[in-house]
């Protein structure tokens, strides 16, 4: 389905579609137009959405209903923004259950609202694709528009990348800090394009730590190895069925520990073996020949950045979770030049492993002006904290 709604747009000639597929979009031209973007992730591609919602994992039966917006100039596509629209708040990781709540307790309705988020992916990144800044900015005037058209209190849209997060801040909507933890080589954090790296490899990254945080790993490694732990690096193609297979066991297991469903099709899964392998590493754990644990991460060798994202294990090995999430993936990326490594959700934990906080941003509109004002007051306070928190955390620097 397609849908034109209406708007103000100076841009006489561009036509705004929204579609409740993301299949029914042009995957080259979707593609084309992530490529153009200052932080395009694995995550965006055509393929990864197309996945999500073909293996049933981000569909209207789990509460996703994709409304994707598209602006089209002269039938080229000049912007973009993957949009659901949602009865829940579950799969996204920047929470709002209690905005829902105080809604609630007026008697007001939260749900349905229109989330700009990649389902289950708290990855930062490119959100509103544009070809230009003025594409950029209609996106941000047609969402709060769509949002009255389908009667949705709210437009939320999570881990912006720079740009998007000016452009948001310029028009008008509120802003809301995160914190996550990352590894990035410090040369490519002063220059960029440099190909010199700090680390040549994992001993050196080592013995940049102050001695606590070195012993301490290497007591964990240590660990692991005692307990015959061995590993197989998959990547790409090299990943078999049988690999997924058991990858997915293992996934289903890290659910069913917590007494939780997995968000994710082993369908999907399947998927990405078929459409995106370039974009995948698994770290399979042996004891006595026989696998015990595995890690996925997927990785972009253009941007030469890794992302932690799902893991799993059939046995319980001391320490084991450290080695195969972090340690096994940044030896990788030392090894392989990559620039940083992006540790997923959360964890204050992964700071002794050389990890350090990052603040991630997401913009939001909502339709209530007085509830926008109470939201308004409490991103205020709660960014505030936000920037102590960022502070303290500075302090406490794994680093020599």
């Amino acid at each position: 389905m397609q849908k034109e709604p209406s708007t103000n747009s100076k841009q006489e000639a561009d036509v705004i579609r929204v579609f409740d597929d993301p299949c029914a979009i042009e995957a080259r031209a979707w593609n084309a137009l992530l490529a153009q973007q200052a932080k395009p992730t694995p995550f965006l591609r055509h393929e990864y959405l197309a996945a999500l919602h073909s293996s049933q994992s981000a569909v209207p039966a789990t509460g996703w209903h994709p409304r994707f917006v598209c602006v089209f100039r002269q039938e080229q596509l000049v912007a973009a923004c993957l949009l659901y629209l949602k009865d829940h708040s579950y799969g996204e990781y920047v929470f709002d259950w209690a905005w829902a709540e105080a809604y609630q307790r007026h008697g007001l309705r939260y749900y349905p609202k229109l989330l700009g988020a990649v389902p289950f992916t708290p990855v930062p990144g490119t959100r509103l694709m544009a070809a230009d800044a003025s594409a950029r900015a209609l996106l941000l005037q047609v969402l709060p528009q769509l949002a009255a058209e389908l009667g949705a209190s709210s437009v939320h849209v999570l881990y912006l990348d720079a740009v998007d997060t000016k452009a948001a801040m310029d028009a008008g909507w509120m802003l809301r800090k995160g914190v996550q933890f990352h590894w990035q080589d410090p040369e490519s954090l002063t220059n960029p394009h440099s190909t010199i790296r700090r680390w040549p490899h994992f001993e050196g990254f080592l013995a940049s730590l102050q001695r606590e945080k070195r012993k301490k790993i290497q007591q964990e490694r240590r660990r692991v190895a005692d307990a015959g732990i061995v590993f197989d690096v998959l990547q790409g193609q090299a990943i078999t069925e049988a690999d997924w297979d058991f990858f997915y066991r293992c996934y289903q297991t890290t659910y069913r520990e917590h007494h939780s469903t997995p968000y994710l099709s082993r369908d999907f899964f399947a998927r990405m073996a078929s459409t995106m392998p370039q974009h995948w590493l698994m770290f399979v754990a042996r004891r006595d020949g026989e696998r015990v644990a595995a890690s996925l991460v997927a990785i972009d060798e253009e941007q030469g950045v890794a992302y932690g994202r799902y893991w799993g294990a059939t046995a319980h090995v001391p320490c084991l979770h450290f080695e195969a999430c972090y340690y096994q993936p940044l030896i990788w990326c030392l090894n392989q030049g990559f620039r940083r490594f992006e540790g997923g959700a959360q964890g204050e934990h992964k700071m002794a492993r050389g990890l350090l906080p990052v603040e991630t941003f997401s913009a939001h509109w909502l339709a209530h002006p007085e509830f926008a004002q109470a939201v308004a007051d409490f991103l205020e306070r709660e960014g505030a904290g936000i920037a102590e928190y960022v502070n303290e955390l500075e302090e406490r620097k794994p680093f020599k």
